[in-house]
Parts: structure tokens; C-alpha cells; sequence
């Protein structure tokens, strides 16, 4: 019969589309790109596969035609490669705040008050101090909401990294480094993101400010860099060597890395490895030049430092997150005169694809309502 005919088609066709889903699964991100030129099904079926990774996710300072400057987030299609507004807060403007994904949702700590440029400083800031203690979360498709305020206090060019559990009613996340209250910048906190309230953890073993720090496979956290006395160091928090599962965790110095780099980021690769990526190679405060260098370390037994492909683009201050065998950043600063984005309507980024030890340029839009992104990026996400 004709239907049975068609259903079967219809089938094979689902079959090839599920395949090819399958084939850019394992092609990484690069790979998948270049699979959607083949044929409609592997088209299909890579559009499906990208569908499924998290979003890339930047915030920081934007341009609005209609608006002005505002506090907003950008998320990045990985199918389309357009950059999609995530949602925008007029109540405060801030650099330097930490953020991170926490259940889905963006989460903006602390930062510097920016007064609006049609306002007073103290009136836009409601007389509060410029390092501000607010925290904000930006859900999906919903408009931004302010949680409780960090009871540490304000905190600026600290870095967050979400906590995995589920016990907590908001979820918590763990505030390293930054300029805060009494000036502690070795200070890390346990948020619990409901109450806002900070509790204290083992202290840095550097001072950090603007620094890269990430999650490690098996759950350790990895810092490096960073402003003070952090440029070339690195350090990982966990539990000691040969301790019990139990055992209270601490910090550990790792080797130092090749350079300093302050404003640098991080982010852990596929196979385990915590790379760190540009930032400002400091030869004195009064000369500061933006590296695209990049090295990553292996961190446990063997631990050594190795040198990866420069970026194209040397940067600082700017958005990072790795996916899918990828590494991507996105805007940043050349550490004296401004922001690299000079290209108007676009934004400057690029990936690096772990099989091709590489790294391509990324065309990447701007929505239309948007003028330029008019500040380096303080923060990324994947969500």
C-alpha cells in the first residue's frame, strides 16, 4: 500500500537524520559546522545535535539603540552562530562582577557600580558604595530578579563557580578572590544563593583579582593568574593526596605557568586539562601588553604546564567556556587602550578545536537592536 510506502521512506529518512546526529556528535563543534555543508540530512541532523548543547553565554555592558548603555547577557546560537539577547537590567550597571550558570539560569555577583552617563554617580548608585553587593539571576525567557545581597559584603573581579547539589533552595556558589570587604583578596566564601549568606572557606594561597579559575573533571577547582601577587601561579582546591573521601579540602600550589597573566581566563578541556587563555602579560603598572598566548596543565601526577596555539586575536577580560571538544572566547580588551571590538556591528571571537590543535576565527552578529558591544566582557557562561 501507498501509506506503508511512505511511512517506510519517512523512516528511512528519520534513520539518516538520527545518523548523521550521531556522526557530528563526534565530530566536536568545528566538525559539526562543516558537517551541515554535506547534504539536507546531515544538515538535519547536525542542527538537531547543536540543538542539544548549552548555550554560550557573555555579559557585561552593551549599547542599546533605543536605550543606551545597560547591563545585559548575549547568548550565542551555536547552529545559527547569531548572538541572541538574553535578557538586560536597568536598574544597575556593573564591571567587574563575577557570574556564573547555576540551575539553568545566569547569576551576576557584586561588581563596580558604573554611573549611567546621563545621571549623577550617587544618585544612580542610590548612595550605595561603587563596589556593590547585589546579586541578580537572569532565568531563560524571563526578566532579570534580584536575590538576596552577598553578606560578605561588595566584591569586585571575583570569579563564581556553581556548586553541584540539589539540597539548597536557590543553589549555592563558591566566591573566589576579588577586591572586597578589608581588602582580602585571598578570601573564598560558600553563597548559599537563597539567603545570601557567605560562608567562609580555606583561603587562596594568592592573592587573586580578575584571575581564571575553573571545575575540574573530577571535581577540583583550578586558579591561575590574576592581578597582585597571582600572575604566574596556579593553585587547585580538593581534597589531599592519599587523604580520605571525607577529608577536608585545601588548596595545593601547582606549578607556575610560563607567564604572567592577569585578567586571564580558564576553562577545563576534554580531556581533563585546565588551559589559560591570554590576559595581560604585566611587565609593570605602567605597561601592560594583552597576550594571545595560551598553556594548559595537567593537573595529579605528572603535572606540567605545555604551551597551546596563540588565539588570533590577543585579549583580556573576556568571555571563555569550553563545549563539545571546543574552546570559545569571545570580545576582551588589549590591557591599555579599550576593547579589541572595533568592528562595530560584530563581535570579535574565535574557537579552538581540540582535534585540529587549532584555532578558526567565528563570524558572529550582533542582534539589530544593538549598536556595539561597547565594554570587554566580565563574565561567561554555558546554559
Amino acid at each position: 500500500p501507498r501509506s506503508a510506502a511512505v511511512d517506510w521512506a519517512a523512516q528511512q529518512v528519520l534513520a539518516l537524520v538520527e545518523i548523521w546526529a550521531l556522526i557530528a556528535e563526534c565530530s566536536g563543534l568545528v566538525g559539526a559546522w562543516r558537517l551541515m555543508t554535506v547534504c539536507k540530512a546531515s544538515q538535519a541532523g547536525t542542527k538537531h545535535w547543536l540543538s542539544t548543547l548549552p548555550r554560550f553565554v557573555m555579559c557585561g555592558v552593551t549599547n542599546h539603540l533605543e536605550v543606551g548603555p545597560i547591563f545585559g547577557s548575549m547568548r550565542l546560537d551555536l547552529a545559527t552562530l547569531q548572538w541572541e539577547d538574553m535578557g538586560s537590567s536597568l536598574d544597575c550597571i556593573t564591571s567587574g562582577h563575577a557570574c556564573c550558570a547555576v540551575r539553568g539560569a545566569l547569576v551576576v555577583l557584586g561588581g563596580e557600580i558604573i554611573p549611567h552617563p546621563e545621571a549623577d554617580a550617587e544618585d544612580w548608585s542610590d548612595g550605595e558604595d561603587p563596589v556593590t553587593s547585589r546579586v541578580e539571576i537572569f532565568p531563560p525567557g524571563e526578566e532579570s530578579e534580584s536575590l538576596p545581597s552577598l553578606s560578605c559584603g561588595g566584591i569586585e573581579m571575583a570569579v563564581a563557580i556553581a556548586v553541584e547539589e540539589s539540597v539548597s533552595m536557590a543553589g549555592q556558589v563558591l566566591l573566589l578572590g576579588g577586591a572586597g570587604a578589608g581588602d582580602d583578596d585571598t578570601a573564598v566564601h560558600l553563597v548559599d544563593l537563597f539567603s545570601g549568606v557567605c560562608t567562609p572557606q580555606p583561603a587562596l594561597l594568592n592573592s587573586r583579582r580578575s584571575f581564571a579559575a575553573a571545575r575540574a573533571l573530577d571535581g577540583r577547582v583550578v586558579c591561575a593568574g590574576g592581578w597582585r601577587d597571582g600572575l604566574r601561579t596556579a593553585e587547585v582546591f580538593g581534597p589531599p593526596i592519599n587523604g580520605a573521601s571525607d577529608a577536608v579540602w585545601g588548596w595545593t600550589a601547582l606549578s607556575a605557568m610560563s607567564a604572567g597573566r592577569a585578567d586571564c581566563r580558564g576553562c577545563v578541556m576534554s580531556d581533563g586539562r585546565f588551559a589559560v587563555l591570554g590576559g595581560c602579560d604585566v611587565d609593570s603598572m605602567d605597561h601592560m601588553v594583552a597576550s594571545a598566548s595560551c598553556e594548559a596543565v595537567v593537573i595529579g601526577e605528572g603535572e606540567h604546564w605545555t604551551p597551546l596555539p596563540s588565539m588570533h586575536q590577543a585579549r583580556a577580560g573576556f568571555a571563555c567556556a569550553a563545549v563539545a571538544r571546543c574552546i570559545i572566547v569571545a570580545d576582551g580588551n588589549d590591557c591599555e587602550s579599550g576593547p579589541v571590538n572595533d568592528a562595530g556591528e560584530f563581535i570579535t571571537a574565535e574557537v579552538y578545536d581540540e582535534g585540529l590543535n587549532r584555532w578558526l576565527r567565528l563570524p558572529s552578529r550582533l542582534p539589530e537592536d544593538y549598536d556595539s558591544w561597547v565594554t570587554y566582557a566580565d563574565g561567561s557562561a554555558l546554559i
